[in-house]
């Protein structure tokens, strides 16, 4: 069954070229301000696909992001922050894009259309029905991705996706669809503006939510965050200060650095 490819749409805005940047500039931050709106729409969707991960992950599985182009990129992005912020191993969320590596920084011809190296990527990690794997995909149409999810559903393994066009074949393909339609971007069919900004808001959602669940948050604090860089780590002691109720700065930061990180360091009090 056919649908509507909104993500194609002609702008709303006409001649573009005729525009001072002030109304450029302008007209896109009116674009801008419609998607949190447009992803709100999808909370229901989002809430369904967060709580069967949780599960999946609270018993030992990964998630994995797999994407082409812009979504692809999104989701390397928001997989490499997880180690960082919350201090999982490198292993535990994984964001694979069409096209390898070199993709992330330059276009890959035709890796989209590849219906066999999205699988292929899955199995070089091993991946069971233990984990969770998430499609990304503005217009729900990438072959790549597509193909992938196909895999997993044949071999008993869980999946979402993410698209910004109702009743995509992605969507039907998925065990938990999250359909974000923001409109016509304002560059007709560039979805790297409102549909890449709605990607990483909803995956702003789906990882923070999850890492919370899993206890890695305490209070509203990244209490297991790697001490990668000095305003981490000035961070994490000021953290130390308050719970421990030090006011030594130094004190508080060797600590943090002996156990290497705050909850370590305040576990061990």
């Amino acid at each position: 069954m056919s649908f509507e490819k909104v993500t194609e749409q002609e702008s709303n805005y006409q001649q573009l070229e005729k525009m001072t940047v002030s109304e450029i500039i302008f007209n896109i931050n009116q674009e801008d301000k419609t998607v949190p709106y447009s992803v709100e729409k999808s909370i229901p969707q989002i809430e369904k696909l967060i709580e069967a991960l949780v599960d999946k992950m609270l018993s030992g599985g990964r998630l994995f992001y797999i994407g082409a182009g812009t979504s692809g990129r999104v989701a390397i992005v928001d997989a490499s922050e997880c180690p960082p912020t919350y201090g999982v191993p490198s292993g535990l969320v994984v964001g694979i894009i069409a096209g390898g590596e070199r993709a992330i920084t330059n276009a890959v011809e035709f890796a989209e259309d590849d219906e066999k190296t999205g699988w292929e990527a899955l199995e070089n990690f091993n991946i069971t029905e233990k984990d969770f794997v998430i499609g990304i995909a503005a217009s729900g149409t990438t072959p790549y991705v597509i193909a992938a999810l196909k895999k997993c559903k044949s071999n008993g393994i869980l999946t979402g996706c993410i698209t910004n066009n109702i009743g995509t074949p992605l969507s039907k393909v998925s065990n938990f669809p999250i359909e974000v339609v923001v409109g016509p971007e304002f560059v007709t069919g560039s979805t790297r503006m409102k549909s890449g900004t709605s990607q990483k808001l909803v995956l702003n959602m789906i990882s923070t939510a999850a890492m919370i669940q899993l206890g890695r948050i305490e209070g509203n604090k990244m209490v297991n965050m790697q001490l990668t860089n000095e305003k981490l780590v000035d961070r994490g002691t000021k953290l130390i200060m308050d719970k421990l109720k030090i006011e030594d700065y130094e004190i508080a930061k060797n600590l943090l650095l002996k156990y290497g990180s705050v909850k370590k360091a305040v576990e061990s009090f």
